[in-house]
This record gives C-alpha cells, structure tokens and sequence, in this order.
C-alpha cells in the first residue's frame, strides 16, 4: 500500500506545505482569524460526520467526503460556494468513490446546484479522487501488539479526530497513524518508546503531527459551538449570488421569454389586418 501511495495523486499532487495553506487562505484571513478559520473548519467536519452517521455509511466515506472538502477550500475562498451545500456534496461523491454505493436522493436530496457543485468540485481537485486514508496502516502497526484491544479503538478515534485539523492536507498517512497512536499510548498509559525508537521514520514530523491534534484538543475544551458558530458563520464571507444555472435552461427560458413577447404581440397585427383588409 505505501508504494502504491508514492505513486498517487494524493503523494505528488495533494501534500501540501503550511505556506501553501497560508498562501491559498489569504483572502479569508482578512476576514476571519486562524482561529475562527479552523473553528469553522471544525464545525463543517463535524457537520459532514454527523450527516454520514444519519446515512449510515462507513467511516471511510466520511473521512474522504471531509478531505474533498478542505481540498476544495485550499483552492478557493470560502464565499466561492456555500459550504452548507458543498458538505452534502462532497458525501455524495465520497460514497461513489470508496464504493460504498451511491446514496439515495431520498436520503440525500439532489438538486441541479449539487449537481452542478459536484462537476466543479472535481475539477478543482483535477479529479484526484482516489485518498489514503491513517486506518489502515494503523491496524498494521499495530497487529502483532498484545494490547491492541485497549489501544487499538483510541487511537481509532484520534485518527477520527485528527481529520478536524490540517493534518490530512500536509503529511503521509502513515505518518499520521504514528502519531495518533502515540497519543492513544499516553491517553491508555501504555509504554511503547522502544517501539517508536526503533522506527526508521521521522520522528520529528510525527511530533509535528502530534501537536496539530492536542492543540485541537485544546481548543475544543473552550469551543462553545451554540454561541460561538452563529456570529462566525455570520461573519464568514459569503457567495455573492447562487452557482449559475446549466446554459441549456438559460436558453430554454429564454425562448420561452420570447414566445411570450411574439404572442403579446399577435393580437396587434391581427386587429391591424382586420382594420384595413386588402
């Protein structure tokens, strides 16, 4: 699986550095602090996992519709498309993608702007759809543990967790994983340094990782969602007008518009023939 994540979209086109991020964010953070952006970034991920856990999909469907998300808003500005619509949509297409199978419009209404939003949410990732994801090798480190059982569903959710901050965007997956389960070894207090010294990996990145996940931690002890999330969502910048409807109703209305005005129009040519016969 590693080799095969070198060779991927993910590994050449989608890992990105914190001066990417600050770079491509710039136009929101002259309106929004670092801290309302990942508050908000917070809230949308929760937003997307709590509609996945009412559709009932897997989890990994959930963790790529969340990655597609972020990734879409690297690229662009939050007031490009409402990321109320785009949420929903980024499922629907992680559903398709991890084969989970497409979901329903019933459960998940479909509508010609999701549609729409779909088509440009794979463009913007140049239709880089396919992720790798800290579970699996995460399950791999930890197969030959004795204690896996205690540990193994801790550092489960972390990784779950761990999909809040940025980390999804800027390291390995692998890499990930390590640091997760380092902090599941702390939160189970189980002593693994001598596994994790004789790692042949960088260490320094998997503290890196480590810091991302207690900082969010950290803020979400004093994230007060109910008050806080109506006063950012108001403050966040907005799309100027709704995505532009497909050109083939534009023209259909169009033509209907002026069917209206030939046939307002008929009724004068018709009194003028009647007025002078030939």
């Amino acid at each position: 699986m590693s080799g095969s994540f070198w060779r991927s979209s993910h590994f050449q086109q989608w890992l990105l550095t914190k001066q990417d991020l600050t770079r491509e964010r710039n136009h929101d953070m002259q309106i929004l602090t670092e801290e309302e952006y990942q508050k908000l970034m917070i809230f949308f991920s929760s937003f997307i996992q709590s509609l996945g856990e009412q559709l009932k999909v897997k989890q990994q469907v959930i963790a790529t519709a969340i990655v597609y998300f972020k990734r879409f808003y690297v690229r662009n500005s939050l007031k490009c498309i409402d990321p109320l619509l785009l949420a929903p949509t980024c499922l629907f297409l992680a559903s398709k993608v991890e084969e989970f199978g497409v979901i329903s419009n019933n459960r998940l209404i479909s509508t010609c702007q999701q549609v729409e939003c779909e088509f440009y949410l794979m463009e913007i990732m140049d239709c880089c759809l396919i992720l790798y994801h800290p579970y699996r090798p995460l399950v791999q480190y930890v197969q030959e543990w004795s204690n896996k059982d205690s540990i193994l569903p801790t550092a489960w959710n972390v990784v779950n967790d761990s999909f809040r901050t940025d980390v999804c965007l800027l390291y390995p997956p692998h890499q990930i994983a390590l640091a997760c389960l380092h902090i599941a070894c702390v939160i189970t207090q189980k002593d693994c340094k001598q596994w994790f010294a004789e790692l042949n990996t960088d260490l320094d990145k998997i503290l890196e990782i480590t810091r991302y996940i207690l900082n969010l931690f950290e803020m979400w002890k004093n994230f007060d969602e109910k008050k806080e999330i109506p006063a950012l969502l108001s403050k966040m910048p907005k799309p100027k007008s709704q995505p532009s409807r497909p050109s083939s109703q534009g023209s259909n209305e169009q033509n209907s518009s002026q069917q209206n005005q030939q046939s307002n129009q008929k009724p004068n040519v018709q009194s003028q023939s009647q007025a002078n016969p030939i």
